[in-house]
């Protein structure tokens, strides 16, 4: 009777007073003062809230000698009012829920996406010729997934048309559309531009002069793909220095729908092409700078024709 004593103080699974108090949450108390940050893990599956600690196994642990901790007296504080610590029921976090496949497929239909417009433009897709997601697939090294994702959105942007059980036409386009799609970015763009060469101060046209110099130095490429990204960045940041984001989003597309189809004739053709636009991006800061509005405008004209 007297070996039975020190074995219950020892933590043995014999002796009724152990028994009697409830094992379970001594166990669980023993645990949290060696892993205080336990609680903090976030866990799977439903959340479970441990039973209390009982008055009377709060004054046994004291009479053993173990002495208080702010945090047995804040878990007794808390169990007094009916509430429970964070840590008790925890909280998963968001980041392990994150779709990582989407992300994924997303970045690959994103590649996919730009190959496409290089294509384009490089007339690797030639006008009025239909192109079928798998073989496009084939191509690219890819499923036929990613690639129907990206031809849809080329149809969103006019540059290809969906046929029904074959795939995905090239857009032919003629004079008369590219010449309205001119004309629109012209009554779009030219007086917003007006507008912006009286209000914003020089410096801040001189600060777009380097967006001007790398498409000078994309069309010395001759790459119309290289060109066609170096230009639209240029009129974006001309058109944002307006705030208005739905004018920028508007031009943006505008400017997409304008490339097709690519021009064509011989290469050096193309790169002379590609250099005079280039060129009327300096004019047109240098006229924005001076307030020459109606050069602007002039220069505004000339360049969505030709673009």
């Amino acid at each position: 009777m007297n070996q039975a004593g020190p074995r219950d103080a020892h933590g043995s699974t014999g002796g009724t007073d152990r028994s009697a108090s409830g094992s379970a949450g001594d166990t669980r108390d023993t645990s949290a003062q060696a892993h205080p940050a336990a609680d903090a893990r976030p866990r799977t599956g439903a959340a479970r809230v441990p039973p209390q600690q009982g008055a009377a196994d709060a004054d046994r642990e004291r009479e053993g000698g173990r002495q208080d901790t702010p945090r047995d007296a804040a878990a007794r504080s808390d169990s007094a009012r009916g509430e429970h610590t964070h840590s008790e029921i925890p909280i998963p976090s968001p980041r392990a829920a994150a779709p990582r496949p989407v992300v994924q497929r997303s970045s690959v239909r994103g590649q996919i996406l730009d190959a496409l417009r290089v294509a384009l433009m490089g007339g690797e897709l030639a006008p009025g010729e239909v192109y079928s997601a798998p073989v496009l697939g084939e191509r690219f090294g890819v499923s036929a997934t990613p690639v129907r994702e990206a031809m849809q959105q080329l149809a969103v942007e006019g540059a290809v048309e969906v046929v029904p059980n074959r795939g995905f036409r090239v857009v032919e386009r003629g004079a008369r559309e590219l010449a309205e799609l001119a004309e629109i970015r012209v009554l779009l763009e030219a007086p917003v531009m007006q507008r912006l060469a009286r209000s914003v101060p020089a410096e801040r046209w001189a600060e777009l002069r380097p967006l001007a110099e790398a498409t000078a130095r994309a069309a010395s490429t001759g790459c119309r793909a290289t060109y066609v990204e170096s230009d639209r960045a240029f009129h974006r940041a001309v058109l944002a220095l307006s705030g208005n984001e739905q004018l920028v989003r508007i031009a943006d597309d505008l400017h997409r729908r304008a490339q097709w189809p690519l021009v064509t004739g011989p290469a050096s053709r193309r790169r002379a092409a590609l250099t005079a636009n280039a060129a009327e991006h300096i004019a047109l800061l240098d006229a924005l700078i001076g307030k020459d509005l109606a050069t602007a405008q002039a220069l505004v004209r000339d360049h969505f024709a030709c673009t």
